[in-house]
């Protein structure tokens, strides 16, 4: 049995259990451009690398502003992402005009999960070929959440997305015991180190690639300009990736040896055999 017979349809399951247009929408969130969300105790950040499709062309934009309160940063096809952001809106405004007050981010995502789990269940339709990273504030506290074409989303305290994310988030889980305590702007030069490492080697990060954006307590979604950008890259900018913080003493193999008196002569020490590699 070859693969393809099982893949021209998102309702037909492969022999091994297996969507296969799930997963070729999920290799296409692998492809985009990688993206970081991260939190403190008040605040939600979002940083995004931008992407330029050729060398005539603007960089994409990566970061969309949801609602006051909420915004999103997208890794994959950025059409599919523009009808997701365009279905969240419209469920804020019907929210805010209904209740007067702003939607709850753990609701939203909820109702987000369900229209994304439709297009896993219907053959007219196909799944949605991008992932989300969301970062919103309510009364509950700062959030970021992860959306995947699977129609699966996540609470997250920290998390990455896109090509090259495995080493963003071995950066993020080795140091996450320090986002809570720091303040946002440690917390977004966190972020920069962490999208950093998600970089080729003959690229680095400029105010004309990377997109910031935060939100929090007593702050609106607010996209940084790129003045506030270079700022933090300026900060970041000296420090090497992978740069040890303290030097690499050599250990003596010998046993420790008693100090030195002056109390005459000293009896013999015996010798202690030490095993090698």
């Amino acid at each position: 049995m070859f693969r393809n017979q099982y893949d021209s349809d998102v309702t037909v399951w492969s022999p091994q259990g297996r969507l296969h247009q799930v997963e070729y929408a999920m290799e296409a969130v692998k492809l985009g451009s990688a993206t970081v969300g991260l939190k403190n105790k008040t605040h939600a950040v979002l940083i995004a690398l931008k992407r330029a499709s050729s060398e005539l062309s603007a960089h994409q934009k990566k970061i969309i502003p949801i609602d006051k309160h909420m915004g999103i940063s997208i890794s994959g096809l950025t059409a599919d992402a523009r009808m997701l952001s365009r279905y969240m809106r419209v469920e804020c405004i019907h929210y805010k005009y209904y209740h007067d007050d702003v939607y709850p981010v753990s609701r939203l995502m909820t109702s987000l999960g369900n229209k994304l789990q439709t297009c896993t269940q219907r053959y007219d339709r196909r799944p949605y070929g991008v992932g989300l990273l969301i970062a919103g504030y309510d009364d509950q506290g700062p959030h970021i959440y992860q959306t995947c074409p699977s129609s699966n989303y996540f609470d997250c305290k920290a998390m990455a997305i896109g090509a090259r994310s495995q080493s963003a988030r071995t950066y993020l889980d080795r140091h996450l015991n320090l986002f809570s305590s720091c303040d946002l702007d440690e917390l977004v030069k966190h972020g920069l180190r962490a999208l950093r490492d998600t970089l080729p080697n003959e690229v680095d990060l400029s105010v004309k690639n990377v997109s910031i954006a935060a939100v929090g307590k007593g702050t609106d979604f607010t996209i940084f300009n790129e003045d506030a950008i270079a700022v933090y890259l300026s900060q970041i900018g000296n420090e090497k990736p992978g740069k040890p913080t303290e030097p690499d003493v050599e250990q003596d193999p010998r046993p420790p040896q008693p100090a030195p008196t002056d109390e005459g002569p000293q009896d013999p020490q015996v010798a202690v055999a030490m095993e090698t590699d």
